[in-house]
């Protein structure tokens, strides 16, 4: 999600931009103090995992906001997946003496079914790509925790400073939004007991499955 995004953005970044021998205005940013508050609270009760940007920190919302990007390009490639037939068996359960309890709902009553072992893999796949981001990242890659002695970012407040391309402003934005999205998607979801992947269909004029 972070590259359609970013990409996207690159593309409306001639139209967006002032032309360069115009000054533009100063960007500003509106803060949020009780969150301010609560993030030099949390430095002075908890100043062990403040230093490595667990916690309420603008790393963790920056990261966060990564995942949720990504869980947003999983939804759209599992429907994907689910209307062209590429997942072979989907609706099968798994014969739990293959198995089995791992693949298990119920106790020796129903097992999970070929798609949705398919897609805690790839589920899982992800969750090992973030621990290696955590604990043993490439030289080229953005660190999931903070350097002994290394200052996390400014915070970003309520509304950050905006600006076109692909920039770190525009990641946070990008970021806040799929989190709101997929926690809006799921309320609904839960609410009116319609499936997560139905909600996200709807959404999207029913252009997914």
């Amino acid at each position: 999600m972070m590259i359609i995004v970013g990409l996207s953005l690159l593309g409306f970044a001639d139209a967006l931009m002032a032309p360069w021998s115009v000054t533009a205005p100063p960007k500003t940013k509106v803060g949020m103090e009780p969150f301010t508050s609560a993030t030099e609270q949390y430095k002075t009760d908890f100043p062990e995992f403040s230093a490595y940007g667990w916690g309420v920190s603008t790393k963790a919302e920056r990261w966060n906001g990564r995942h949720a990007m990504f869980g947003w390009v999983v939804i759209i490639a599992t429907g994907y997946a689910q209307k062209h037939g590429l997942i072979p068996d989907a609706d099968v359960p798994l014969d739990i003496k293959q198995w089995g309890t791992l693949a298990e709902i119920t106790p020796r009553v129903s097992t999970i079914t070929n798609e949705r072992a398919v897609i805690l893999v790839a589920n899982i796949h992800a969750l090992m790509v973030s621990l290696c981001a955590a604990f043993c990242p490439l030289p080229f890659q953005d660190k999931l925790l903070l350097e002994p002695g290394e200052a996390d970012e400014e915070p970003a407040g309520i509304i950050p400073p905006f600006e076109t391309g692909i920039t770190l402003s525009a990641e946070m934005y990008n970021g806040r939004l799929a989190m709101l999205g997929i926690v809006a998607v799921s309320f609904y979801s839960l609410i009116y007991q319609v499936p997560f992947l139905e909600v996200v269909d709807k959404l999207i004029g029913g252009n997914l499955l």
